[in-house]
């Protein structure tokens, strides 16, 4: 299945992590955020933020690139760790939108969120992978390799390379060290394929994986239909 984006998960059940610390709680000056940030409202449903969100671009301090593939993620998903409601641990799902949602999987891997709906809903988007674009070097670096299609092929993979932590829990999407980069207006439009996503043992088949056609970066090649 495919479908156009007009821009050039949110996560998967992990193993239990006790070391993970407790998420950054927005202050009451800072809960305001602003929703359409580079050029998508992330308080439409997952799934819709999800697709739009291929071909955007990601900057953490500079360094990132263009997403080129996403899981969806929504309180009604038994896949989801917000499907039995906020915890200390993932607190910030449930928003505001706009907001990094950060989570330590199996103990090793530090995976990138955004959250979407509205505050109190528990969606979000897991960024699967990127197509390095800015910072290569610093991207290198962090992940000890020289391939540029293995810097961000993978969430854990983006985690490293863009030196996500959980003090980044919490944090505005619209505001440093982030940055949400629309494609231009005269760039090819994305063709965005999609299937079911990865790693997860709940709701195999729901078709909330999205990526770009034809991306030597994605994290995973998707099916090909008769």
């Amino acid at each position: 299945m495919a479908s156009r984006s007009p821009h050039r998960h949110a996560a998967a059940r992990p193993s239990p992590d006790p070391a993970t610390p407790p998420p950054t709680t927005p202050t009451t000056a800072t809960t305001t955020t602003t929703t359409v940030i580079g050029g998508i409202d992330f308080d439409a449903p997952s799934h819709e933020v999800a697709r739009r969100l291929i071909g955007v671009t990601l900057l953490v301090d500079g360094v990132g690139g263009r997403i080129v593939e996403t899981e969806a993620y929504d309180r009604d998903d038994p896949a989801s760790h917000s499907f039995n409601g906020p915890t200390p641990r993932n607190a910030a799902m449930f928003g505001p939108p706009g907001r990094a949602y950060v989570y330590r999987s199996y103990g090793i891997h530090w995976c990138l969120n955004v959250v979407c709906r509205e505050a109190g809903h528990g969606a979000g988007v897991l960024i699967r992978a990127i197509e390095p674009t800015l910072g290569l070097a610093r991207m290198r670096e962090r992940r000890g390799l020289q391939e540029a299609r293995l810097l961000c092929a993978g969430p854990g993979r983006v985690g490293q390379a863009l030196a996500v932590d959980a003090s980044f829990n919490g944090l505005r999407l619209d505001a440093p060290p982030f940055a949400l980069i629309a494609a231009p207006h005269d760039h090819p439009e994305v063709v965005v394929e999609v299937g079911p996503r990865i790693g997860i043992s709940k709701a195999v088949d729901v078709p909330w994986r999205f990526g770009e056609r034809g991306s030597r970066f994605l994290s995973r090649a998707f099916a090909r239909r008769a």
